[in-house]
């Protein structure tokens, strides 16, 4: 993923239609969720998560993005990011990271959850542990990015976490979070680990998607023949957790939670408030 140097900065305005398209990507991952039962198919799941895109009245930024057939990656058990939907059956304990977007008004949304097919009962709890460390790292990372100055402090802070609290998983470090608003992708790169750069300081208008993977062994990747599924290279599972995010005047507030990001924060004494037009 390559990067230019200019940092897109909204208006109170533009955030308000970024809260659109996010909210209509929580929706997105929610249609999906449900459809993601024991006996459909991954492109079941796809063709659930499109109809909402489609009675919203909005565009996918992942079909048709550099070539991707599909409106959601759909990556299952010691796949990382980027599984491409087919006609593989969800069995129940499958752990399935779910990552999509949405365009509304030329902005846009991107968020990823993991989830256990069948429920959480149907799960091993080491699939379990490894999701619910994977979805705090992320909101660290957010809680980071709400207090911090510059966007090196999200990677600090997620690396000094799971290296204290889970240091037997593995932070994958090849795919990194991105800033977001008129692209899908843009800069600034949001690295999920502690590297030398300062990074760039943070602005009010800037919007990221913050994005952790973890994994139960080696950290290693490997990219499949279809040039997009992204597997372990040990076999290990994996988990992705995602929300897209804005800093503004008024705070910080987590586009792509339906609540804002109140209930996630909350542990960090942080108090999201929705971006407000003029």
């Amino acid at each position: 993923m390559i990067f230019g140097p200019r940092i897109e900065l909204k208006s109170a305005e533009q955030l308000v239609v970024m809260r659109r398209a996010g909210v209509l990507t929580a929706e997105v991952l929610k249609a999906a969720r449900t459809a993601a039962v024991p006996g459909a198919t991954t492109a079941e799941v796809d063709a659930a998560a499109a109809s909402v895109i489609a009675e919203a009245g909005a565009q996918s930024n992942f079909k048709g993005y550099q070539g991707f057939p599909a409106v959601v990656c759909i990556s299952v058990n010691e796949e990382i990011v980027h599984g491409i939907p087919g006609d593989r059956v969800l069995e129940a304990g499958d752990l399935v990271s779910i990552d999509g977007g949405a365009i509304v008004e030329g902005f846009h949304g991107d968020s990823a959850i993991t989830m256990i097919v069948g429920g959480e009962g149907a799960g091993s709890e080491a699939d379990l542990s490894l999701s619910r460390a994977t979805e705090k790292a992320m909101w660290v990372g957010i809680a980071a990015f709400a207090a911090g100055t510059r966007v090196s402090d999200i990677g600090d802070a997620i690396d000094d976490h799971v290296s204290r609290e889970v240091p037997e998983l593995g932070l994958v470090e090849e795919f990194t979070g991105h800033g977001i608003g008129t692209a899908m992708h843009m800069p600034p790169e949001v690295l999920n680990y502690r590297a030398r750069s300062n990074g760039p300081k943070i602005k009010p208008g800037m919007c990221l998607a913050i994005e952790p993977m973890l994994t139960v062994g080696s950290s290693e990747t490997i990219t499949l023949a279809d040039d997009w599924t992204v597997v372990t290279e040990d076999g290990s599972r994996a988990s992705h957790w995602e929300h897209s995010i804005a800093r503004h005047d008024g705070g910080v507030w987590v586009l792509t939670a339906e609540d804002g990001g109140a209930a996630g924060l909350a542990p960090f004494g942080i108090t999201p408030v929705p971006p407000k037009s003029g």
